[in-house]
């Protein structure tokens, strides 16, 4: 039902926007930062979690929108590329403030809480929405049939996708902590250069057609 071509082509879509700077790469860069490696794999895990949830909501709701109307498809993807484009001007804008917003005091966190923490920001993570929402059915085919089925399938390839780039980034963090804190410089670049990549995603996402 869903190729391995689809397949590819949205795990390699979602490994770029997954890997751009967002709501919960900061949210998980912040945990290693803070309270250590553990917490912030745990974090990692629960964020992971949350953005399954929003995959397959999306997936139900959106899989039946796109197969009966290209009208409301259009609009939904004109509307994901706006906001992934807006996400990306914030991004930059406020670039400067990504060394205060990892400055937090430390304490204790035991893995559930922050199982659960990280649950909370995957569930409300904004790219989440926009990759599920307005990238997801383009690759899926409505010539193909069981459209919802196809949106499912392929909605399982991103979290873990997310997950690993996650971990990586808690890894990262936490081995490169006292590096990080000696140059807030580096936190600026990382957010400036994830909100231009936004951008540039969110023009390429309005331009793309949708597959017949």
């Amino acid at each position: 039902m869903v190729t391995a071509g689809q397949a590819l082509g949205f795990a390699i879509t979602a490994l770029i926007i997954i890997a751009i700077p967002g709501p919960s790469v900061l949210f998980i860069v912040g945990r290693a930062l803070a309270y250590g490696r553990r917490t912030a794999l745990s974090s990692a895990v629960g964020n992971a979690a949350g953005v399954q949830v929003v995959a397959v909501s999306a997936a139900l709701g959106v899989g039946t929108l796109v197969q009966r109307s290209a009208q409301a498809f259009t609009v939904v993807k004109l509307a994901g590329a706006a906001y992934l484009a807006w996400l990306g001007i914030q991004a930059f804008r406020h670039r400067h403030a990504l060394p205060a917003a990892l400055a937090e005091p430390a304490g204790p966190r035991g893995s559930g809480r922050a199982v659960a923490e990280g649950f909370g920001v995957g569930v409300a993570n904004p790219k989440a929405y926009v990759l599920f929402a307005a990238v997801l059915p383009q690759f899926a085919d409505p010539a193909a049939g069981h459209m919802t089925g196809q949106l499912l399938v392929l909605s399982l390839i991103a979290p873990p996708i997310g997950l690993v780039c996650d971990c990586a980034w808690a890894l990262a963090a936490s081995g490169v902590r006292s590096w990080f804190a000696r140059s807030p410089r580096r936190l600026e670049l990382v957010g400036g250069l994830g909100g231009l990549a936004m951008i540039g995603l969110g023009v390429t996402l309005a331009l793309t057609g949708r597959r017949d």
